[in-house]
């Protein structure tokens, strides 16, 4: 369905102006209102819990509210019925209209503009859904029910939020006054099952021999930043080279809402805190880190540096913490350098540009930078070496990198991952440390 014949099925409820707010039609609204209704009476009477419920306690639910359909609708179809229960059940328990998309594995992003329009991007490409919200106050109803859940809150006086879902897939909302749509949120869905590297290699983003010398990279204990744009893969790429941690190295990750998903046995996840109703009380990323080098980390693993904390990471970096990871937002490695000397002089820090560019050279090793194609799909464009300084410039080298050479029939980026031939000036290091180094790497 079109958004123009939704819009045709809209009717306005209130007097004025002001006070209009849109409700999207459905011929069974009323129906929902009074089994909800009577669902939650049930509940209530029968002392029943609804946290955590599954297997036959969830079997109980749908039978409770399928009767009450039944007595207050007997003449409905059985598909119809259907239906309602499992949009009912969803309202009550679930993520109400969006758990249809949630459960949908095609879908990794899901951006709420508002009760009448939901988009989602699937296979790389965003699309108009057919999922809709009753009005502003069930999109409200949603949100407040996710953020509860992690401790979070959203209100006229903290209208933006940051949080995770239960599959640890990242939430973002926005509500008015700051939205003028109504309430917004975006959802960046986690696969259920984590990527692997033989996964991103078959979806073309990235050659087997980039995937080998990263492995080697991150056991070899290099320091790694990856950057790129927004949606990008910054995160599933950090996820894929975290994988390669040997499993004896006890691994602290720092993050805004926890996402990074580690195989290993010895993490600990570590999220950062917004301030309460007072305004105390907050617990940033520039916190955590420093306290992350008290506890004795092997890696340190954070999710984005966007601020001040860059000049903590980079700290820990030069002191005896190798091999740590993170991602950052930027255009190319070459603008990552810029990036990464702003965010150090947030951090109000009266430092001279040269040794900022110092600290950054010593501490960094690698820059793997992502991009997104126009067709949807994410690349691995460089694979860079931060080499050292010439003057007050850092020196960069291209160890891999990938060049579009155009589109096919399809619609599909066509282009070819190759070696520069190039070996980084770190692979002694790599080779004392016992990692096996190939040279075909390094040739086309």
């Amino acid at each position: 369905m079109s958004l123009l014949d939704r819009l045709e099925k809209q009717k306005f409820s209130g007097t004025g102006e002001k006070s209009a707010e849109i409700t999207l039609y459905d011929e069974y609204s009323d129906l929902k209102e009074q089994v909800h209704k009577g669902f939650i009476e049930a509940v209530n009477q029968q002392d029943i819990s609804l946290f955590g419920v599954k297997g036959e306690q969830e079997d109980e639910l749908l039978k409770i509210m399928d009767s009450l359909i039944e007595s207050k609708a007997p003449k409905i179809s059985r598909t119809e019925r259907s239906k309602l229960l499992k949009e009912i059940f969803n309202d009550v328990m679930g993520l109400g209209p969006l758990e249809v998309l949630l459960n949908d594995d095609d879908i990794t992003e899901i951006m709420v503009n508002g009760p009448s329009q939901v988009y989602v991007e699937r296979k790389g490409k965003l699309e108009l859904s057919d999922v809709v919200f009753k009005d502003k106050t069930h999109v409200m109803n949603i949100i407040n029910r996710i953020v509860s859940t992690v401790g979070r809150r959203i209100d006229e006086s903290s209208p933006m939020v940051d949080a995770r879902l239960k599959d640890g897939s990242r939430f973002n909302a926005v509500i008015p006054p700051l939205s003028l749509v109504g309430p917004s949120m975006t959802i960046r869905k986690f696969s259920k099952k984590p990527f692997t590297a033989s996964d991103l290699i078959k979806f073309g983003s990235l050659s087997p021999k980039m995937v080998a010398f990263l492995e080697a990279c991150v056991k070899g204990r290099m320091n790694i930043i990856v950057s790129g744009g927004t949606g990008s893969g910054k995160t599933t790429l950090l996820n894929v080279l975290s994988s390669s941690i040997p499993n004896n190295e006890r691994i602290v990750t720092i993050e805004d809402a926890a996402e990074i998903q580690l195989a290993q046995e010895h993490v600990v996840t570590l999220e950062s805190r917004p301030p309460n109703l007072e305004g105390s009380g907050q617990i940033t990323i520039r916190d955590l880190v420093r306290n992350s080098l008290r506890m004795r980390p092997d890696r340190i693993i954070v999710g984005e540096v966007r601020a001040g904390e860059a000049i903590d990471m980079l700290q820990a970096m030069n002191t005896g913490h190798d091999g740590s990871l993170t991602t950052a937002h930027a255009n190319s490695p070459r603008e990552l350098m810029s990036r990464l000397e702003t965010m150090v002089l947030m951090s109000g820090m009266d430092l001279p540009v040269k040794a900022i560019r110092e600290q950054i050279h010593s501490a960094i090793d690698i820059v793997v930078h992502q991009s997104r194609m126009k067709d949807g799909s994410r690349k691995v464009v460089n694979i860079t070496e931060v080499v050292g300084m010439e003057g007050d410039t850092i020196t960069l080298q291209d160890i891999f990198t990938y060049k579009v050479e155009g589109i096919d029939s399809n619609g599909r980026t066509k282009g070819n991952f190759s070696s520069t031939g190039i070996r980084p000036n770190f692979l002694d290091k790599l080779i004392s440390s016992g990692i096996i180094v190939k040279d075909d790497w390094f040739v086309n």
